[in-house]
């Protein structure tokens, strides 16, 4: 049975990760017979937004108790998992991608990568373990790997110039499909960047979470 780590960034699309990706990559994970091994970094989040009113709001949250919410608890802090404990990785996307995983968020191509998802990233790159990400996570991905490695958000014409900025390859793509990087096994599908409704995410993510399987 493989073992997929999927990386959670909070709870919530505003300020953490977006649930509803989420859920979908554990029901086709689940579904197509593989073990999680749900995780995120244990930091607090860049700040909390209520998500009925879009505001901010003046609290503090942890990124690692935020997705236990989504894990049902069942879940691990980010700096414990190497990858020896996964034969893939998968990083659903929503704004805790680009606020807690990373800053790109505040600093666009010029991000800065959390030190826990930048080692293990790298460590599941080395080892020749396929990554799959979504919505705004390829952002992150191209930051980590570089190398003319092909992702998409989808049509964004400031985060793709951002992904090539940073070295990576941005190809468009509509949201009910995946881009391929066969050498580097990445997967990437828009999800939300492009997604109105949530059928139309699951689609590209049911695609996606089939191919990273495929490529173990």
């Amino acid at each position: 049975m493989p073992r997929i780590g999927v990386v959670l960034s909070g709870c919530g699309f505003n300020d953490g990760a977006e649930i509803q990706e989420s859920v979908i990559t554990m029901l086709e994970l689940d579904k197509a017979g593989a073990e999680m091994v749900l995780m995120a970094p244990n930091i607090d989040q860049l700040h909390v937004i209520n998500h009925y009113t879009g505001q901010e709001m003046d609290e503090y949250r942890n990124v690692l108790v935020e997705s236990a919410r989504i894990a049902r608890g069942n879940i691990k802090d980010m700096a414990e998992v190497s990858s020896s404990d996964v034969d893939a990785l998968i990083f659903p996307g929503g704004f805790g991608v680009a606020k807690n995983l990373c800053d790109y968020a505040m600093t666009g191509a010029n991000c800065s990568i959390n030190p826990d998802v930048l080692k293990l990233s790298k460590e599941v790159h080395k080892d020749n373990k396929p990554i799959g990400v979504m919505c705004i996570a390829p952002a992150m991905m191209a930051k980590i790997l570089g190398e003319d490695t092909e992702l998409t958000i989808g049509f964004d014409e400031q985060t793709s110039e951002d992904i090539n900025t940073m070295g990576a390859k941005h190809i468009t793509c509509p949201v009910e499909d995946i881009i391929v990087d066969r050498e580097k096994k990445v997967v990437s599908t828009p999800a939300y960047m492009e997604a109105k409704s949530i059928k139309e995410a699951a689609e590209g993510i049911s695609k996606l979470v089939i191919e990273i399987l495929n490529m173990i």
